[in-house]
């Protein structure tokens, strides 16, 4: 399937614009087998086109999951098939036209082909497009375990193996972080002692040291280096 801009940016402007697409001609896609949901892997699914319009070709446009716009084939009234790359052929897809049904088909359907398919119609100068039609393979679910593993209120599960090895991992951690404090917080407090036990001796030699200074021989008389008088004697 090639890739078009033009052809994308026709069905956006199908889309978006009132005037491009008209309501004159009621185009429906769909599964031609209605018991089809979802296609499964390998499977030939066949889609259809419906037109009230019998005289005007239909082109088939693909829309992936990606969101790129591929064309298909372009199916005339003759009818007329051109697939993409003007081949008349496709390993991969199938095109015919019965009365106003314009079908196709999908050989082996792929995870390349999930996406949705429209039909786009070009009569009188305008573009007719019809409805999406999403083709995607059915979601898978998980099936849940017969027999659940009970849960505490913290949402551990008891059969848990790593709580044993965050308990453990914890009690290691906070043993560390007590030897951490004490080879920090010992040193600290023996430097804080020794510090304050310095001072303390320091004080006491100054304040001895200022009393010996301060014991020294007072001046008689007010005299320096004088002797003291001898009493006078009365004859």
């Amino acid at each position: 399937m090639a890739r078009s801009p033009a052809l994308l940016l026709l069905l956006i402007l199908g889309f978006c614009c009132p005037g491009i697409q008209g309501q004159k001609y009621d185009m429906k896609v769909g599964f031609r087998d209605k018991g089809i949901k979802h296609p499964q892997m390998g499977q030939r699914l066949e889609l259809e086109c419906t037109s009230a319009k019998e005289d005007s070709g239909v082109s088939w446009l693909h829309l992936d999951k990606h969101g790129t716009l591929h064309f298909i084939v372009f199916i005339s009234s003759l009818p007329r098939t051109v697939f993409s790359g003007n081949k008349e052929t496709s390993t991969h897809f199938e095109a015919s036209k019965h009365g106003n049904s314009y079908r196709l088909v999908v050989k082996s359907f792929t995870p390349r082909d999930e996406g949705k398919y429209f039909c786009l119609m070009n009569s009188n100068q305008m573009l007719y497009f019809s409805p999406g039609q999403p083709v995607f393979f059915p979601v898978t679910t998980t099936v849940a375990s017969s027999t659940p593993a009970h849960t505490t209120q913290h949402g551990i599960t008891q059969k848990d193996p790593c709580l044993k090895t965050r308990d453990t991992e914890t009690n290691k951690e906070e043993k560390l972080n007590f030897f951490c404090d004490i080879i920090i917080w010992v040193p600290l407090a023996g430097a804080c002692f020794l510090l304050l036990l310095a001072l303390a001796v320091t004080i006491i030699v100054c304040q001895q040291t200022r009393r010996r200074r301060c014991r020294c021989k007072r001046p008689v008389n007010g005299k320096p280096n004088a002797k003291p008088s001898m009493p006078s004697r009365h004859v």
